[in-house]
């Protein structure tokens, strides 16, 4: 399972994205890998990837990717990650 999570710039809240999405993987006992990627590239790096995780403001821009997007509105609220990627994986 291949994860990104993306941001605008790749290196702001994609790596708090990432960062959370790896806690919750551990909590909810399920493996994947997790990376994180700007809005320019992850094209490039989606391909094999299943879901996509990026905040609300960036959701259009990733229309077409073949995974499934998840919006997080509050990327350090642990809960709606969880819940979100429960819901995707599960």
């Amino acid at each position: 399972m291949k994860i990104i999570a993306v941001c605008g710039m790749g290196i702001g809240t994609s790596v708090l994205l990432k960062i959370n999405a790896e806690k919750v993987l551990r909590m909810l006992d399920l493996e994947a890998t997790v990376e994180a990627a700007d809005v320019a590239t992850v094209r490039k790096v989606s391909s094999d990837a299943q879901i996509i995780l990026t905040t609300p403001d960036l959701v259009d821009q990733l229309q077409g990717l073949p995974a499934e997007i998840i919006s997080i509105q509050h990327v350090f609220d642990l809960e709606e990650l969880s819940i979100k990627l429960s819901k995707a994986l599960l």
